[in-house]
């Protein structure tokens, strides 16, 4: 017997990990394996640095020798900061004490179904999916249960609420809403987000909010915060955001989550027994990211550097015969459908990314690294998060292996 091998669980030998960085790994290798430019439109990460402003306050914070540990509830000038965010974006009427700060927003979430999923329980997700929902519901006994949604190019996706309401059972705990939606750049209009609001509260269930894309808009009102449209949120809003998308700060690990006070002060204590506190350095920017106007300005530059981006994707991806692809609406990725392509080939979509990579040094994400269903089968995910002229790039050597086989 090998006990360091033999008692490991299973629940984590048979979590997967995200894709995104196994096919960062793979191009790494490819690109020095063959001495090629890689084109990557795989990993979720803006590309632009983290705005200097932030950069200086956490510079300030070595200095002053902030580098101890702190309050694992975030400390509270940075609490105050994002209460008073929500508060003037959503009217939300949070207080410091319903914010706990997290090692990013992947740990929020961690929190939030580590605290509430039991062995046996249900968590509806909208399919495909953010794959850290799914993974750690399984991590915890629960069972998730994936409603497709709804595609056309023309309209592009939607929440299927008929099938999220009758996949509701005895067992169901919570419903998961990423908005604006990682894979597919998808925001789900109000009225579809009050839908499923109703449906948690009929049913008595939980509602797992991640809106950590909520800045990244392309169509003037589209978006909805849960915050915004549901008062009553602190009887069942589980909400998640972070830094790392709209200040371009992920290697930060800088996130939180927001619920009742009642719910917050357990939640605490899991969140000191996983990892004490959040980086001091990193509270410290925080705050300069969303006090100072000169962070909002950087970051809203960004964002319409994104919406031509975008727009560049789009209109270079309609030109692939093959391709059904749909202008999304928030987030900074495009998710086509390209069955007629992987018919013509004879490939399924995770042979069809790495034949791209191997052989035209394109990195895709195969929608398998979000869906096992129809949903992922049949899609794959790119990100416009570089730069214009890499996009007409990457996608032109797509056409090529596409119109050359």
């Amino acid at each position: 017997m090998n006990p360091i091998n033999d008692y490991l669980k299973d629940t984590v030998r048979e979590l997967q990990g995200e894709k995104a960085f196994t096919y960062l790994a793979k191009a790494r290798e490819v690109a020095e394996r063959k001495g090629i430019k890689i084109i990557s439109f795989g990993i979720g990460q803006p590309d632009i640095p983290t705005f200097d402003n932030i950069i200086n306050a956490a510079k300030k914070a070595l200095d002053e020798k902030f580098t101890g540990y702190t309050e694992t509830e975030g400390i509270r000038e940075l609490r105050e900061a994002i209460a008073d965010y929500l508060n003037y974006r959503y009217h939300a009427g949070v207080r410091p004490d319903e914010v706990i700060v997290t090692t990013g927003t992947k740990t929020a979430i961690f929190l939030a179904i580590a605290a509430y999923v039991r062995p046996g329980d249900e968590v509806i997700i909208p399919d495909p999916t953010y794959p850290a929902y799914p993974e750690l519901t399984k991590f915890f006994g629960g069972k998730p249960i994936y409603v497709a949604m709804k595609f056309d190019p023309e309209n592009g996706f939607r929440l299927n609420l008929e099938t999220i309401e009758n996949s509701v059972t005895t067992k169901t705990k919570a419903i998961v809403i990423n908005n604006p939606h990682n894979p597919t750049g998808a925001i789900f209009r109000p009225e579809e987000v009050m839908k499923l609001l109703e449906i948690a509260k009929d049913y008595k269930l939980l509602v797992i909010v991640d809106e950590i894309y909520d800045n990244f808009v392309y169509e003037p009102g589209a978006f909805k915060s849960v915050l915004e449209l549901e008062p009553d949120w602190r009887d069942y809003v589980l909400y998640t955001n972070g830094f790392s998308k709209t200040f371009s700060m992920t290697g930060w690990r800088l996130g939180y989550l927001v619920a009742s006070r009642g719910v917050i002060e357990p939640i605490r204590k899991l969140a000191a027994n996983t990892y004490s506190c959040p980086p001091s350095i990193a509270q410290k920017a925080g705050v300069e990211a969303l006090r100072n106007e000169t962070s909002w300005r950087s970051s809203r530059a960004m964002i319409d550097l994104f919406r031509r981006r975008r727009d560049v994707m789009y209109e270079e991806l309609r030109k692939i015969p093959g391709i059904e692809v749909w202008r999304s609406t928030g987030a900074f990725y495009m998710y086509p459908r390209v069955k007629k392509i992987l018919d013509k080939l004879g490939m399924d979509v995770e042979k069809f990314a790495d034949w791209l990579l191997e052989n035209y040094g394109v990195v895709v994400l195969p929608g398998t690294a979000f869906s096992e269903t129809n949903m992922g089968r049949e899609y794959v995910r790119l990100s416009f998060a570089l730069d214009e002229g890499l996009i007409r790039e990457g996608i032109e050597r797509i056409r090529k292996a596409v119109e050359g086989n």
